[in-house]
C-alpha cells in the first residue's frame, strides 16, 4: 500500500487522513473500510507502514483489535499506550507500529458504520473530547467521499 494518493475516492480519503494526522500532531493514521465480505480492509495509511505491519493490518475482523472493536461497538476505542496495554483490545499489528497513544473511531454514514479511522502517537496520549469529536467529524467527511 502506498502513501501516495490514488485517484478519486482513495485520494480524498488519503488526503483527509493526512490532514487529521497533522492537525492532531499524530505520527500516523489508518483508515479501514467495511467491505462486502464483512471484513475491514485497509484503505489508507499515513505514513507508509513496513510490509510486516501491512500484512497484519490489511484486513481486520469486526470485533478484533481496536479498529474491529470500534466498528462493533460503534464507539471510540483508545489506548494511552499500545505497547503496555493489556485490555485485549490491542492486537499485534498495532503494537508492531511502535506507536503508544492511539485511538480509533467508527466511520459513520448517517447511522451506518462503514469503517474505522485511527491515529497514533509515539508518546503516551489520552485524546480529549474535542479531539474525539474532530475525529468523528473527519470520519463522516470520509464517509461522504467513499
Amino acid at each position: 500500500m502506498s502513501t501516495e494518493p490514488a485517484t478519486g475516492t482513495a485520494s480524498g480519503i488519503h488526503a483527509a487522513l493526512a490532514r487529521i494526522v497533522e492537525e492532531l500532531s499524530a505520527e500516523g493514521g489508518t483508515v479501514h473500510l467495511l467491505a462486502d465480505d464483512g471484513l475491514l480492509h485497509l484503505e489508507a495509511c499515513v505514513p507508509e507502514m513496513p510490509p510486516q505491519v501491512l500484512d497484519l493490518i490489511r484486513t481486520i475482523e469486526v470485533g478484533k483489535g481496536m479498529a474491529g472493536l470500534a466498528v462493533e461497538r460503534r464507539a471510540p476505542v483508545d489506548a494511552c499506550n499500545l505497547q503496555t496495554d493489556d485490555s485485549g483490545d490491542v492486537r499485534p499489528g498495532a503494537k508492531m507500529t511502535g506507536l503508544k497513544g492511539a485511538i480509533v473511531v467508527p466511520i459513520l454514514r448517517g447511522e451506518a458504520v462503514i469503517g474505522a479511522l485511527g491515529v497514533g502517537n509515539q508518546e503516551e496520549r489520552t485524546f480529549t473530547e474535542d479531539e474525539i469529536a474532530r475525529l468523528d467529524a473527519v470520519g463522516r467527511e470520509m464517509a461522504a467521499i467513499g
